[in-house]
């Protein structure tokens, strides 16, 4: 029987782990962290939402998969010494 498509032996850090844990970290931090964040800032009219969210959004991915990654090499080492 052939191998299931959805399965993976990385060599490594797992880069599709990391993309799909990025996207949904920042998601449900960067939701949040721009809602309190836009209470301390005037944002008169749609387009200056739109420049301060992604602005705003663009660090808070930034950081999360900068976290994500280091987890991921860590935990990678981890697993190539034992």
């Amino acid at each position: 029987m052939p191998a299931r498509v959805e399965t993976t032996d990385p060599d490594g850090i797992d880069y599709g782990w990391v993309m799909q844990v990025t996207f949904v970290a920042t998601i449900v931090a960067g939701a949040p962290v721009v809602a309190v964040a836009s209470a301390f800032v005037d944002l008169a009219s749609w387009g200056a939402r739109a420049t301060f969210a992604v602005r705003v959004g663009a660090v808070v991915w930034f950081v999360t998969a900068v976290g994500v990654y280091g987890y991921a090499r860590r935990q990678s080492s981890r697993s190539e010494t034992d």
